[in-house]
């Protein structure tokens, strides 16, 4: 009895089986395509993204390597990367867009750059661009321009803080308030959280400056004499 009752149980869990496959059979065999089509896409754009990576990367080291013999050349590659590179590489080319008009004098264009790649934002990139901008403008634009540039960096929770200070200091320098770029110098060397790079650069700055080297370079002393040279007779004929 016991073989007949589950022979009995199968043959219903059959028939059952059979009208949900025909009921849902079709829709089955539709999400398994989309599962399978969807994992095929993302490989593909996976592959795709990737090769764009690499291409942008040859591309981007080839302006690098051009800027130094044809810097109008090597930016217009980057311009084209900015606008059709990958998120990362169009960042990295509009920098290297922006150091190449430095080099070539185009300030205004450079920080025109930098600021649009700051204004607006706190993290790496910003604060990267902020500072380049801060660097660009130095040595033409009033201190508190610089000052106004660098303020969210210039925070004591801020990782870019050294490196800000750093560039205030020289704002002070060139200005010739030398007492406040020397205190300000000695802050930053002094300070054991700041990058050891740093802080042999700004050693050597608060240095110059309590030697009196801000001020004080010394001479050239004026080249001596010419020794006079001693004519040689001509040989005589016999």
């Amino acid at each position: 009895m016991t073989d007949i009752f589950r022979e009995v149980e199968e043959e219903v869990r059959r028939e059952r089986l059979e009208k949900l496959w025909k009921q849902y059979g079709d829709y089955a065999i539709a999400a398994v395509a989309v599962i399978v089509i969807a994992v095929s896409g993302f490989i593909l754009w996976q592959r795709y993204q990737e090769n764009r990576r690499q291409q942008a990367s040859a591309q981007y080291d080839a302006a690098v390597q051009l800027a130094a013999a044809n810097p109008v050349a090597a930016i217009q590659k980057f311009e084209y990367l900015a606008k059709n590179a990958p998120a990362g590489y169009a960042t990295l080319a509009r920098f290297a867009e922006a150091d190449t008009y430095l080099v070539m004098g185009e300030n205004n264009k450079a920080i025109a750059i930098f600021e649009s790649l700051g204004n607006g934002r706190n993290d790496l990139i910003g604060s990267a661009a902020r500072l380049r901008a801060a660097w660009a403008i130095v040595d033409t634009a009033p201190r508190k321009a610089v000052e106004n540039l660098v303020a969210p960096l210039n925070d004591a929770a801020s990782p870019w803080r050294f490196m800000a200070r750093e560039v205030l200091a020289y704002a002070d320098y060139r200005i010739g308030d030398y007492a406040a770029a020397q205190r300000e110098y000695e802050s930053v060397s002094d300070d054991n959280a700041a990058p050891a790079s740093l802080r042999a650069r700004t050693r050597g700055m608060a240095a110059l400056i309590k030697a009196g080297g801000e001020k004080d370079f010394g001479i050239v002393p004026p080249a001596a004499p010419a020794t006079p040279v001693p004519s040689i007779p001509a040989p005589q004929t016999p």
